[in-house]
């Protein structure tokens, strides 16, 4: 048989080289320890934030009982007196001048009303007294209260967030509770760190003063938002961990 020609003759193509696997990515791995080891701070940090809301919580409820102490005698202890019971004298407390806090009771605006006590303290010479809100206009006159003692919760000021609106001294409106500048627009000396929700008191004629002292059903999601963070940290180590493994791999 002759030979075939050569053109005839099958030419077989060289087979591509495979790829060579990559290197190890650094720059990825730094950058995936840097956000797995923030996702873990922050799920550590709201395990904390848990551990605080519980013992908040439980003191709140055997707040619900507890005898009220006198107001100067804790402001001398010093400590940590937030959410406790007090007892205090304020002469006058309705005929005394007072700045709005602005609030919001069951989905409707209100205006809460803040003046200003004395105290005998080494630490302050007044405190600021949240008295509640009027369902009644705010420029009626409200006649001079009774001088019997007072019971109220210590509270520390909620500190305000990026949403919120800046006060309003000259209008005497607060959007949060800026204690110094409350007592400064009030005329009070050294103001407390803290300031008394009222519980019990005296009432004017013909308005209602609605108190809301004590917190109640305080959100505590901290355990929810915990596992969220261990679980996008989760999420993480496994996606870093299969886009290394098909890099290595090739």
């Amino acid at each position: 048989m002759p030979p075939l020609p050569e053109e005839w003759e099958p030419k077989l193509e060289p087979r591509a080289a495979r790829p060579a696997a990559r290197g190890f990515p650094v720059g990825l791995t730094v950058a995936a320890a840097i956000a797995f080891a923030i996702l873990m701070a922050l799920g550590v940090w709201q395990l904390q934030r848990l551990k605080w809301k519980e013992g908040l919580l439980a003191h709140v409820a055997a707040l619900q009982t507890a005898p009220a102490r006198p107001l100067d005698a804790v402001l001398r202890a010093g400590g940590d007196p937030n959410f406790v019971r007090v007892s205090l004298e304020c002469p006058g407390l309705l005929s005394r001048p007072r700045v709005r806090l602005y609030g919001l009771q069951d989905g409707q605006i209100v205006y809460r009303q803040m003046t200003a006590c004395p105290v005998s303290s080494p630490s302050a010479a007044t405190i600021l007294v949240d008295i509640g809100y009027e369902d009644c206009a705010w420029e009626k006159p409200v006649p001079r209260g009774g001088d019997e003692p007072l019971v109220g919760i210590l509270r520390k000021p909620d500190p305000k967030t990026f949403v919120t609106q800046p006060n309003k001294p000259a209008a005497k409106l607060w959007y949060w509770r800026d204690l110094p500048g409350m007592a400064s627009a009030l005329g009070a000396a050294r103001p407390a760190a803290l300031f008394v929700a009222l519980e019990q008191g005296p009432q004017p004629f013909g308005c209602h003063l609605t108190r809301a002292p004590i917190p109640i059903n305080l959100p505590n999601r901290h355990l929810e938002y915990a596992l969220t963070w261990f679980g996008l940290a989760g999420a993480l180590a496994g996606v870093y961990g299969a886009a290394v493994f098909k890099r290595m791999k090739g």
